[in-house]
């Protein structure tokens, strides 16, 4: 085992034996292994342990076993109770993703402040199997069915070359003592039914069941490999990305085959599931303004586009009201005002970031607050009043862009959509003497 572990290391480029690595073990038999086989192997290693406070006194126990473990190999050891539960509570996610977010947080803050080159994670070839059954019963993707990867930049997993029972061989053999989780043995966790009922089962049906997924796993990510070089090379013609926001070409996309693919490919990366991405593929092309969410992520149609954005997570930023010697704020919005005499030689910036209005004709303080229906204001070079929405509408503004479209307010009246259009009864006129000038940096 000691010569199929550094040959998994060798042919699939983990590390180096120059190189610090920090192991994540827990106690168990497969990381308690794996510290075994570095510490045989003559490898520079740390050992950090997580007390997840999830099982009392067992909990307690298990960072006693690591800490001893760590003293006798004589190598670094770290260790960091977390409330588990708390976390999990506070972001509303289950106690595996809240342990999995909190050690792995941990795990790369020691490494970057302990100077350590990679993570070592004890997940083993069984592991693997179990991931892709639960990703398949999920459904993720070609990327989801491609198992554990045997490095992701700082991750490395060096055990994924041995099953469990040829773990558990080496540790009788070589009589290595290791704690015993008794939530593995629980049900209600779906790795654990799959382990104890369905895969069973599966090996009763073809009992090189093990040796045929992972023959499998390994053609998909070779597929998969394919797949993306074909993805990247179409990605720039169907996606826009600028700081916050993702916009997709339908039309683009839908040219391309299969146009099912590539929008699970790139909406899937925003967690969006297979029912949506289907149902904003079916979209009338003339439609505009269907939401569809993620738990991450806010998917707009807009026309021929869909723009995608982060779920907003912080209150909306009220009202700001302004003075005339303000010279600039940058909430709610990045605005530059300044005040000086007006001449008929006087410059005056054109552009819808621009606004040049009478400064005798505004009261102070001006309100910078976002638009809302009923809004109305008699845009520059018009007679009569006309909604901001029929404005936006007209300008075919689409729906994010609106719901970011502020306007500046003197005494209740609009004077500046902002970024689109002044109000007529706040222009310059030849009996203008000084000008409020005004500037919205956008991006």
């Amino acid at each position: 085992m000691i010569r199929a572990f550094a040959s998994f290391i060798n042919k699939n480029k983990l590390f180096s034996v120059t190189d610090r690595v920090l192991l994540a073990v827990s106690g168990g038999i497969d990381s308690v292994v794996m510290a075994d086989l570095f510490h045989r192997s003559e490898l520079d290693f740390g050992i950090a342990h997580c007390n997840f406070s999830l099982r009392g006194r067992e909990s307690d126990a298990d960072e006693d076993f690591t800490r001893n473990l760590a003293a006798n190999y004589k190598v670094p050891f770290f260790v960091r109770k977390f409330d588990t539960s708390g976390y999990a509570s506070m972001h509303k996610i289950s106690i595996q993703m809240a342990a999995r977010e909190l050690r792995y947080a941990w795990f790369e803050e020691i490494r970057s402040s302990e100077k350590f080159d990679f993570i070592s994670t004890a997940h083993h070839l069984d592991d693997q199997i179990e991931t892709f059954l639960i990703n398949m019963i999920r459904g993720t993707g070609i990327s989801g069915l491609h198992g554990i990867l045997p490095k992701q930049r700082f991750i490395i997993r060096p055990m994924l070359f041995a099953g469990r029972k040829e773990i558990a061989s080496f540790a009788s053999k070589y009589n290595i003592s290791y704690r015993e989780d008794s939530s593995n043995k629980e049900d209600k966790y779906i790795r654990n039914n799959l382990r104890q009922h369905i895969i069973p089962l599966l090996k009763e049906i073809n009992p090189n069941f093990r040796k045929t997924l992972t023959t499998e796993i390994s053609i998909l990510r070779g597929w998969e490999q394919l797949g993306i070089v074909e993805l990247e090379k179409n990605m720039k013609k169907v996606c826009k990305c600028q700081p916050g926001k993702t916009t997709i070409d339908l039309k683009v996309m839908k040219g391309l085959s299969p146009p099912e693919l590539y929008a699970w490919e790139i909406l899937s990366t925003f967690n969006f599931n297979p029912e949506v991405v289907s149902a904003i593929l079916s979209i009338p092309e003339r439609k505009s303004g269907k939401v569809f969410l993620s738990p991450t992520h806010r998917a707009v149609k807009d026309r021929e586009t869909i723009i995608v954005q982060p779920l907003k997570r912080k209150p909306v930023i009220p009202g700001r009201r302004i003075s005339a010697k303000i010279k600039s704020i940058r909430k709610p919005l990045r605005l530059t005002f300044s005040v000086s005499d007006y001449t008929n030689d006087s410059n005056i910036p054109i552009g819808k970031e621009f606004a040049s209005l009478d400064f005798h004709k505004l009261s102070f303080p001006l309100e910078i607050r976002k638009w809302k229906p009923g809004d109305r204001f008699q845009p520059f070079g018009l007679k009569g009043r006309k909604k901001v929405s029929d404005l936006l509408i007209n300008e075919k503004i689409s729906l994010p862009d609106k719901e970011n479209t502020y306007v500046l307010c003197s005494s209740g009246k609009i004077a500046w959509v902002i970024g689109h259009r002044i109000d007529q009864n706040f222009r310059i006129t030849s009996k203008t003497k000084k000008i409020y000038s005004l500037q919205a940096l956008f991006g």
